[in-house]
């Protein structure tokens, strides 16, 4: 999803539903969760009196996510914040922790790009159905309980797992083989 430099706009009536004023249709906390999670930011209002909502909204996402156990926040820190609302330190609080997350996004994007960087195989033509085929492969080897040949199979299931782990290992070997052809085509055109 593009990043939209305008916040999502969500209207709450009176009734208490949400109402995204983009598509014209209502939604849920959850919805709202993914917009946050595909990056785009949200505003809620409420219709009659234009009070800003957004940040109710949120902390109650956060609370019913970890009332469910997705816990994120240590209690610690859950104590740390609420002794900051009886502090003088209040003023300091959200500066800090929008910097810390701030600096977490960053060293985040720094990593994946980093290990794309690192990595310049996954970014030739059929890595990544080079990939699929290590993880069947593997699965059929290991005689994993989702791949048929797994305990308690019938001797066909048996057969075809062998069949499918073969198939598997020769379209690996023809990967692999491709691979070093690349690599001497690669290694010719540096010198």
């Amino acid at each position: 999803m593009a990043k939209n430099d305008k916040p999502l706009l969500i209207k709450r009536y009176a009734s208490r539903r949400l109402y995204n004023t983009e598509t014209s249709d209502y939604v849920t906390l959850e919805d709202i969760a993914g917009f946050i999670r595909d990056g785009r930011e949200v505003q809620i209002v409420d219709l009659k009196s234009g009070d800003d909502l957004t940040r109710q909204y949120l902390l109650q996402i956060i609370a019913e996510h970890e009332s469910r156990g997705e816990s994120v926040l240590p209690v610690n820190v859950l104590n740390d914040l609420v002794r900051s609302y009886t502090s003088q330190a209040t003023s300091m609080v959200p500066q800090f922790l929008a910097q810390s997350f701030e600096m977490f996004r960053d060293s985040q994007s720094k990593w994946v790009e980093n290990m794309s960087a690192m990595n310049p195989i996954s970014k030739m033509p059929g890595f990544e159905a080079m990939q699929a085929q290590q993880e069947a492969f593997m699965k059929a080897m290991t005689g994993s309980s989702t791949v048929p040949g797994a305990s308690g199979s019938t001797e066909d299931e048996v057969a075809e797992a062998k069949n499918e782990a073969a198939q598997s290992k020769e379209e690996l070997d023809a990967l692999k083989k491709e691979f070093a052809e690349l690599q001497k085509k690669i290694a010719k055109l540096g010198n």
